[in-house]
């Protein structure tokens, strides 16, 4: 009995010990796959720099790619920035008029949709349009072997694909939350004449009377980072997607969450060194 006793306590402490070593193993396996995926981000983001500044600029594919995100995004984005002026408006109104500060209204809605409101709806817009198709695309040209033969051909794959839908998106970001301000501003005129009459170039007026430098510098900023994020994140999501039909889906629906966490992730940050630079 003595030894059996014995033998049962030894197999529990193995028991035990072999579960302990089993998590330990699965949360190392974890961690090492999370350090393999941040080194291939890091590698792809080498790889993109040192093709910037080596080789030739594909810059008709540039102009192409401007047109495509920048021009067929502009619908959606000027639609989504007129109905949120219009909204903001509405919403606003009731609080202002209750505290005696209608005529706040221009500026509260000016200064919000600039600083704030207006750059990251249209990066979550362009994320949602522009990372995913841009996610889809190269994953198809993976799937059908066309980054290999690109590759093998001697072309360069990273500088015509990946440069310039990154500089694309960079570049052309900042412009539709620009225009997508200018049409949220509008839409707040109109919200503004359902229930009182304000001239247009009076509304304008204070509307630009309440923005300083120091409230369009940061967002303009700030939405090149946000588009160095949604080309990038689509970028690398179709440029590493598996070599299956269905992995062209699992490419476009990933670039579309990443892509919106790290434009909320860049937003926080940006709007805390604002905060301390401008507005201690």
């Amino acid at each position: 009995m003595k030894v059996q006793k014995q033998l049962s306590i030894a197999l529990l402490l193995f028991t035990i010990i072999y579960d302990s070593l089993m998590e330990a193993q699965q949360e190392l396996s974890g961690w090492r796959k999370w350090l393999e995926g941040m080194g291939d981000y890091v590698l792809f983001f080498t790889r993109f720099f040192r093709n910037i500044f080596t080789g030739g600029f594909e810059w008709s594919e540039f102009v192409r790619q401007c047109y495509e995100i920048g021009y067929r995004s502009m619908m959606l984005v000027g639609i989504t920035s007129f109905i949120m002026g219009l909204v903001l408006i509405l919403q606003l109104r009731p609080s202002l008029v209750e505290l005696g500060a209608e005529s706040m209204l221009p500026k509260t809605l000016s200064v919000s949709l600039v600083r704030e409101i207006g750059p990251v709806i249209t990066a979550i817009i362009c994320a949602g349009k522009i990372a995913s198709s841009i996610g889809a695309e190269l994953g198809s040209m993976k799937v059908t072997e066309q980054i290999d033969a690109m590759e093998v051909s001697g072309a360069n794959p990273v500088q015509y694909l990946v440069v310039t839908r990154i500089l694309a998106t960079s570049f052309m970001i900042p412009l539709l939350t620009v225009i997508g301000d200018a049409i949220g501003l509008f839409g707040g005129f109109l919200a503004l004449n359902f229930t009182d009459s304000i001239s247009f170039s009076l509304y304008f007026n204070k509307c630009i009377a309440s923005l300083d430098f120091t409230d369009f510098l940061p967002a303009v900023a700030k939405t090149v980072l946000f588009g160095f994020a949604v080309g990038f994140v689509g970028c690398y999501k179709g440029y590493h997607s598996d070599k299956g039909t269905e992995s062209v889906g699992v490419a476009a629906n990933s670039a579309v969450v990443t892509a919106s966490l790290w434009i909320f992730i860049i937003d926080a940050i940006a709007v805390q060194i604002t905060s301390l630079l401008f507005y201690k």
